[in-house]
């Protein structure tokens, strides 16, 4: 888990922040502040991992607030002004964001987080574990939760960024590890590869037409290179 917290000036800010971070299960929110001096008493009594940090707040910015910091926690940057960027980066910022940003963006500034706390943290975290009483099954640690998960509850596996979603056929779990560990893992009578972001259960497929397949509601593409795969598939 990597908990963070927003430093922005702007109440619409933290509600865009919090929606996009919702939808990513690894990150959990420790509080809000709207100025550098929330920040300092909030960060003397709490501990972070990561904050969103804007530059242009009142009485004291953004990046003058990060020098007063001895061991600050990992920084993205939420601003309008690009001007900026190399300031922050001379203050080893991990990302900077320029207002609007998109969604896609923003994973793409936390999956770096995600590199670096996983560097520093437990390397144990979304580990697969084979459930070795019953090989039918796996399990994931997710959310601080490990989860048993049944082959035959698979629909299919998505690589996404530095994460990996698992769907199931009433649940989403979102992991760590790499597509790759669940390919190893996965036995191949049962699963098939289709995708460099894909691995699907076979018997789970409903139609294949063209350069997709459909399961149940969800349609994935068929990559060039794993096209073989489906023709084996096919007979």
């Amino acid at each position: 888990m990597i908990y963070y917290l927003i430093i922005d000036d702007e109440p619409i800010a933290h509600r865009i922040i919090e929606n996009y971070c919702e939808q990513l299960k690894h990150l959990e929110k420790k509080g809000n502040c709207y100025n550098v001096f929330e920040a300092m008493q909030f960060l003397n009594a709490n501990s972070v991992d990561l904050l969103f940090l804007d530059i242009n707040l009142p009485k004291l910015s953004g990046f003058d607030f990060l020098k007063t910091l001895p061991h600050p926690p990992q920084i993205i940057v939420t601003t309008a002004y690009k001007e900026f960027a190399l300031e922050g980066y001379e203050l080893s910022v991990l990302d900077y964001l320029l207002k609007p940003f998109s969604f896609d963006r923003f994973i793409k500034a936390v999956n770096k987080v995600v590199d670096v706390t996983q560097t520093d943290k437990n390397t144990n975290k979304g580990v697969l574990v084979i459930n070795e009483t019953n090989t039918k099954s796996f399990f994931v640690n997710s959310n601080k939760k490990y989860y048993q998960i049944f082959f035959e509850e698979v629909l299919f596996i998505e690589a996404y960024g530095h994460y990996t979603k698992v769907y199931l056929k009433n649940e989403l779990i979102v992991s760590h590890r790499k597509i790759s560990d669940f390919e190893m893992l996965l036995p191949k009578s049962a699963f098939i590869r289709c995708h460099k972001s894909f691995i699907v259960a076979q018997n789970k497929i409903r139609q294949i037409e063209g350069n997709r397949l459909l399961i149940e509601s969800y349609t994935i593409p068929i990559g060039q290179i794993y096209k073989g795969n489906i023709t084996k598939l096919l007979g």
